[in-house]
């Protein structure tokens, strides 16, 4: 019966089992290769002398609470074909490790659905050994991701702490995969990426970014034939920054208490969604007022309500006459802030109506931005940046949650 847990539960096909011994909470297995297993392990020849064994110690797949370590018995043969003498190979370890390949698999299943630290008390072992795994895991699975079938990507930055600063993503619209990680937001971020993309350049049809100079002048430079296209929560963020603006200086201009007091604590009621503030409310009623006393106030924020219908449009032609007349407009107002905005808009007209022939968005960066919010607040931070980048790579298979 053992012979049989040995071979289906820990995968030792072709191994004698010879002991068992027990020490406190550890079970120690002692087992050896078989004849047929034995072979050359540089020329694989079979015509072979027994020169010794050895006993080569490696962890094992747990049983219950208790640790296992198999302990082989390597024979160390001179080979006749070859004339080399070296022990046995085994297939059921790579060389030099501590551990099977059973038990890797284990750590690594775990280390996708808990914390390092988690594992590493569960089994009883070193947080730096799971680490050293699941990194083991990352970089041949996930290294250097596939690019093939590449048509539609979006490119974006996400600050990831003062140590590390910024970083430069480019997903896969696809298939929701991060495909790239560079360091910084500079244009030279994604040197990487284009130097990886080779003669695939052709195949993108479309980029989705932020009006960020440096991812334009890039995706222009290097991908030419694609369609550049601005992400329109993006417009719709930098809009109300102007708002913003435009709330401030008027209320530094006023010189009323009475008029300061209607305007002070109105920012996050200007920029809510108008469906979100009920009507019946004190919220409304403070809008309203804000709105009455303050004219250029409220031509800028009806305008900012106006430019969300430019992506609702029937099709790009009428989007083209909406987006015009948003821009005479806003220029025709006199308020700087608007003006400012027009200017903006006009610059980066193309990229804002380029949504018409492809309705991509920068929109699925953000679940991927919450996922490594959440691999920063498991990890308390992140000193191996490699190892980072390699578990950003892999978010699209994460199957963990931060709970509580």
């Amino acid at each position: 019966m053992l012979t049989s847990v040995l071979y289906h539960a820990y995968g030792l096909a072709g191994y004698d089992y010879i002991r068992t011994e027990y020490c406190g909470n550890t079970i120690n297995f002692h087992v050896r290769p078989r004849k047929k297993l034995i072979r050359c392990p540089a020329c694989l020849g079979r015509s072979v002398i027994l020169r010794g064994s050895s006993i080569r110690r490696l962890r094992g797949l747990p049983l219950g609470i208790k640790s296992t370590w198999l302990h082989v018995h390597v024979p160390r043969i001179q080979c006749l074909q070859c004339g080399s003498v070296r022990r046995v190979s085994l297939k059921i370890a790579s060389p030099r490790c501590s551990y099977t390949h059973a038990f890797a698999r284990y750590v690594v299943s775990l280390a996708q659905a808990m914390t390092l630290i988690d594992v590493a008390r569960l089994l009883g072992i070193g947080w730096d050994l799971v680490k050293s795994i699941f990194k083991q895991y990352l970089h041949h699975h996930y290294s250097s991701p596939s690019l093939a079938g590449l048509e539609y990507i979006a490119i974006d930055e996400k600050y990831i702490g003062r140590k590390h600063g910024f970083i430069t993503l480019v997903i896969d619209l696809g298939s929701a995969r991060v495909v790239y990680v560079g360091a910084g937001k500079q244009a030279e971020a994604l040197d990487g990426f284009w130097k990886r993309l080779g003669r695939r350049k052709s195949s993108i049809k479309a980029v989705a970014a932020d009006m960020s100079p440096a991812y334009r002048s890039a995706v222009l430079e290097h991908l030419p034939s694609a369609a550049l296209v601005f992400d329109r929560f993006h417009v719709v963020k930098l809009m109300n920054e102007r708002l913003t603006d435009i709330r401030r200086e008027l209320y530094h201009e006023l010189t009323s208490q009475h008029d300061k007091s209607i305007l002070k604590g109105t920012r996050w009621m200007l920029l809510k969604n108008p469906q979100s503030i009920g009507e019946q409310t004190s919220d409304h009623e403070r809008l309203e007022l804000a709105l009455q006393a303050n004219r250029p106030l409220a031509v800028a924020y009806y305008m900012k309500e106006d430019l969300r219908q430019i992506w609702q449009q029937t099709d790009k032609v009428t989007a083209t006459v909406f987006l015009d007349d948003w821009i005479n407009r806003a220029q025709a107002s006199a308020i700087k802030g608007l003006k400012k905005m027009a200017k903006t808009l006009e610059k980066h007209r193309e990229g804002i109506l380029n949504w018409y022939d492809h309705p991509i968005s920068t929109g699925p960066l953000e679940g991927i931005n919450n996922k490594i919010d959440t691999l920063k607040r498991q990890a308390y931070g992140y000193r191996d940046m490699e190892f980072f980048e390699l578990r950003i790579k892999a978010l699209h298979n994460s199957k963990y949650a931060l709970t509580g």
